[in-house]
């Protein structure tokens, strides 16, 4: 792979022949902005990177690409519309989602409809996959599943039932779609079946409050699971567990961590715990699940922001904070949250306001801040490059 410090110089010189060089008649080429960081040693490290996804504030048309280089020690900001510049309105509107897969960066552009298609590591565009109303996508065996609102933005008590599509990552077509709950969230595969979070967001105050079981192989909904109201992550971990979140009702009903596990005389998938902790993020790295929560109330018309560790073999908050110095009075908004399953560093991103730009900031495993840096609107999704071998 080409590096980010070489691809610099080329722009450099390109710059020096034409001042401001033009795609189209209309548009000119955007150059990334290229920060040093801290960050050390990275060579024996499997990870060249970490792309941040930063949604854009709802109908401004902002979602941008940013890149953390290991390899090189930089932060890069805005690299899709450099990379791209005969892409008419760059990212989109509103990025929901971004994973790797094999070669190909996958990027959820939930109010543009779209799963934008990149190289990973050239972040060149190779295409996109047309979904409506798309929110997260999950792989298993060559094949991408985006779960999908379907129906139009905004609040309707008779919004229509979401979706899970089934995408051929060699070909990007549309292979397979099956209706699940109302306007399904985050989904993990795991032995053969699809499990989708349902929060039914768009009917409030009707929540949906189930899990979606999906044989992959049919793709159908063969069950639901009775879970709780306004379901939004879920997360398996290494013994075969499931993580699941609800918001609740912003009222009278709290954010709650639900555990779901097998019963061993149906093998289903059953709630097996509730814990009395609120969540809006996790990352799962181990036996440890990393949460925060931003907790909004409608009574009181305020925020509670909490941060925890959960063990997740016993289901216990092991730490109230995975933040030791006091630093996290400097994060206004938590909104992403990544953890390098190498080092235990934390990246924890701040969407401050949500119309400007926000931060990124890494931890140690020791809880100590590294160092912090200025990201796009709204910074939230991260997915980690592999070096190339």
């Amino acid at each position: 792979m080409r590096s980010v410090v070489a691809h610099i110089v080329s722009c450099i010189l390109l710059v020096g022949i034409s001042l401001m060089t033009s795609c189209r008649e209309d548009e000119v080429i955007i150059l990334a902005e290229y920060e040093r960081l801290p960050l050390g040693d990275n060579s024996r490290s499997d990870y060249a990177g970490l792309y941040l996804l930063n949604e854009g504030n709802m109908g401004s048309n902002k979602c941008s690409l940013d890149f953390v280089d290991f390899e090189n020690g930089y932060y890069v900001r805005n690299l899709y519309a450099e990379k791209n510049p005969n892409v008419v309105k760059e990212l989109g509107d509103v990025g929901n989602d971004v994973q790797i897969y094999g070669s190909k960066m996958y990027a959820v552009i939930n109010c543009s409809h779209k799963v934008e298609v990149l190289d990973a590591r050239s972040c060149q565009r190779l295409g996109q996959v047309d979904i409506p109303n798309c929110r997260y996508i999950a792989f298993d065996k060559g094949f991408a599943y985006v779960s999908a609102y379907v129906g139009p933005v905004g609040i309707d008590p008779n919004a229509q039932l979401g979706a899970v599509f089934q995408v051929d990552t060699a070909t990007l077509e549309i292979t397979a779609e099956v209706t699940v709950g109302y306007q399904p969230d985050e989904l993990v595969i795991q032995d053969g079946l699809i499990y989708v979070a349902n929060s039914g967001g768009y009917r409030k105050p009707n929540y949906d409050n189930t899990v979606s079981v999906i044989d992959i192989e049919t793709m159908t909904q063969i069950r639901k699971i009775p879970v709780g109201i306004n379901l939004h992550r879920i997360r398996a971990d290494k013994y075969g567990k499931l993580w699941v979140s609800s918001r609740g009702d912003y009222e009278k009903i709290p954010s709650r961590l639900f555990v779901l596990e097998k019963d061993k005389r149906t093998n289903r998938m059953e709630v097996r715990d509730t814990l009395n902790v609120s969540c809006s993020e996790m990352d799962i790295c181990g036996d440890s699940l990393y949460l925060y929560s931003v907790e909004w109330s409608n009574i009181s018309q305020e925020n509670n922001v909490t941060y925890g560790i959960i063990d997740v073999r016993t289901g216990e908050l092991i730490s109230n904070s995975f933040i030791k110095d006091g630093t996290e009075t400097d994060i206004e908004i938590p909104y992403g949250l990544k953890v390098n399953p190498e080092t235990g560093d934390v990246y924890v991103t701040d969407a401050k306001n949500y119309v400007s730009s926000g931060n990124l900031h890494c931890y140690g495993r020791d809880g100590i801040r590294k160092w912090s840096v200025r990201t796009g609107d709204i910074p939230a999704h991260m997915a980690f490059l592999y070096k190339n071998k």
